[in-house]
């Protein structure tokens, strides 16, 4: 699944193209998302003009003049660019054709992206609304997360990965950040100190903003809005490297399963 970064790395890549192009019309080949595309849809969004691209942890905000468009792109979708009128495939499920000869078009051949439209008067989504910092912000701080993680029983990973904490730290680089923090991933939230979860924050901001630099992290079929692969996974120091040796002691890395996630650390580096 897309992580921040790989959202983050789709926005930079159609921002330019679609600021301040209007949308002629929407074309919806298949509703059938993870929640159904509202019919209603291309008659609000047609003639509206964007003003811009932003992020709020996953979720992708186009701005227009009369709402905005947010865009989840669940396990395997992708926005990219085509000639106006390019033939569908079977997974193009959505086009945005703009008045300059363009399409944005949405690929998803597991359906689990969404599509949503929210209206200027409305100042959240019920997606939205519990969701934490932004990782990359002034908000996120070692003291939130400590604060937060009192009397916590649950895996510091876990908790790390809880978007009601903090937004967009995924499997990838929860894995990593942990690793560069020296913490243990199986470690109680509630067990972690203040200086090291001062410690974890600024590894969390700096391998977000490293993949980030990278254009994500490629594993098998993620292309950000240029159509270009991201190459953040050269980086990996942990995940996906399980049973090999630690770049930083040679010690063999372990991988687990935690909370249903591959979960991957250097029993040396990483001790409670």
């Amino acid at each position: 699944m897309p992580e921040l970064p790989e959202v983050e790395t789709v926005r930079r890549g159609i921002e330019a193209p679609l600021r301040n192009q209007q949308i002629s019309r929407m074309i919806i080949r298949d509703p059938r998302l993870r929640w159904p595309v509202d019919d209603a849809l291309p008659a609000q969004i047609a003639s509206a003009t964007v003003s811009g691209v932003s992020r709020r942890a996953k979720y992708l905000l186009v701005e227009t003049d009369r709402g905005r468009l947010m865009v989840h792109l669940g396990m395997s979708g992708r926005l990219y660019f085509v000639p106006a009128g390019t033939p569908a495939g079977v997974h193009d499920h959505i086009d945005w054709e703009l008045t300059n000869g363009q399409a944005l078009r949405y690929t998803d051949p597991r359906r689990f992206g969404s599509v949503h439209w929210l209206l200027p008067e409305s100042s959240g989504h019920a997606l939205l609304d519990h969701l934490g910092p932004e990782p990359l912000s002034d908000d996120f701080t070692g003291e939130l997360l400590y604060q937060r993680s009192r009397k916590r029983s649950s895996a510091v990973k876990t908790f790390i990965m809880d978007g009601r904490i903090v937004v967009g730290v995924g499997n990838i680089y929860a894995n990593e950040a942990l690793f560069r923090a020296g913490i243990h991933p199986k470690l109680a939230a509630g067990k972690v100190s203040r200086p090291r979860y001062e410690k974890l924050a600024t590894e969390i901001k700096l391998v977000l903003s490293e993949a980030i630099a990278q254009g994500g992290t490629t594993l098998k079929d993620f292309l950000g809005g240029d159509g270009k692969p991201g190459y953040f996974k050269q980086e990996l120091s942990v995940y996906g490297r399980g049973g090999l040796h630690c770049l930083r002691c040679d010690t063999l890395l372990k991988e687990i399963r935690l909370g249903q996630r591959a979960t991957v650390f250097c029993p040396s580096c990483q001790k409670r």
